[in-house]
């Protein structure tokens, strides 16, 4: 699959483009999920993006525009394993990662793996369980293993976290903490069809569901080669300045009381080089960078503790994480 990549001139990445077998399949990958997600190219992309770039994607929104279809369309299109937790004020660490019971036939404990052992773990309604439960996730999302009673256990590769929560409902909810944001590459909000796409959703489902008719289009070993390939794009050095004085930029702003961590910086990075191995080329450019610096940093940064409400909050760090990019000097 690597063969696609050469040291052909960036003035021609249409040319990169043609007969590229990694291209075609991931065009291929992301028509299968749109049969089913309709109207949001964008928001299939940047999942694509996340699962190559080996991170994990939090979707917040309302209730009923998706989150949980996106999720199992994914696994479907690439034949992996998918596991669906519903977070709940009871759900308790061994829910998720798993827990020795004792088996009174031979007199040992034996291993019982939880739901988070799955290629695709969804994570519905995450911040409705309460801070001892969602830090279950954290070594998984870090370290792609769990480690219960002294004992590390890897979790099945490619390994990837979709987490959902509903931004208008706020009643028994526990907001995550930095520690768990600073963990998801990407925060989307996918947003209500418009009434085009509404319609063919209705026409789709009217009578049968479109997710059975998903097709695989890749398997784990695929995945695992785009991955590795992922690291093979190229970012020049007047990228890297680039990047790091957005970043720099988000740690200096009286605006911000946080700046962005280097774990942000790395996914960002990382994040830039998969979009452009999806688009077909073997190189990054700023706009790649441009593109990705909002759904990649609003969740990391903290504005200042007058605005109103969380959503007043992110609204005000977007527009803060604008004015850092428009005064930030774009490298030719």
């Amino acid at each position: 699959m690597r063969d696609w990549i050469t040291s052909e001139s960036s003035a021609a990445p249409e040319k990169a483009a043609v007969g590229c077998p990694a291209f075609e399949k991931l065009k291929y990958l992301q028509a299968e999920i749109e049969r089913v997600i309709k109207g949001k190219p964008e928001t299939v992309k940047l999942t694509l993006v996340t699962l190559l770039a080996k991170g994990h994607l939090l979707i917040e929104d309302v209730p009923g525009i998706g989150k949980t279809t996106l999720a199992n369309a994914l696994s479907r299109a690439l034949d992996l394993s998918f596991q669906r937790i519903q977070f709940t004020s009871d759900l308790l660490p061994s829910d998720v990662i798993g827990l020795s019971i004792f088996n009174q036939k031979n007199g040992n404990f034996e291993w019982k793996p939880g739901p988070i052992f799955a290629n695709i773990v969804l994570a519905d309604e995450i911040n409705r369980a309460t801070p001892k439960t969602q830090s279950a996730l954290l070594e998984a999302m870090a370290e792609e293993q769990i480690t219960t009673e002294g004992v590390s256990r890897p979790l099945p590769l490619p390994f990837m976290v979709v987490a959902t929560q509903n931004p208008a409902e706020h009643h028994g909810t526990y907001p995550l903490p930095e520690s768990q944001l600073d963990r998801f590459m990407f925060r989307l909000h996918v947003g209500y069809p418009d009434k085009a796409d509404e319609r063919q959703i209705l026409i789709d489902r009217e009578t049968a569901n479109p997710l059975d008719f998903v097709r695989p289009v890749m398997g784990e070993s695929d995945i695992q080669e785009l991955q590795l390939m992922v690291a093979d794009v190229k970012f020049d050095d007047s990228l890297i300045e680039y990047l790091l004085e957005i970043v720099e930029r988000t740690r200096t702003s009286e605006a911000l009381e946080l700046g962005i961590s280097p774990r942000g910086t790395l996914a960002l990075f990382r994040a830039a080089q998969a979009l452009a191995l999806i688009e077909g080329r073997d190189y990054c450019t700023p706009d790649d960078i441009k593109r990705l610096v909002l759904p990649c940093f609003t969740h990391r940064v903290i504005v200042g503790a007058h605005s109103s409400s969380i959503k007043n909050r992110n609204r005000e760090a977007e527009q803060i994480l604008r004015d850092i990019l428009s005064k930030v000097k774009v490298p030719m």
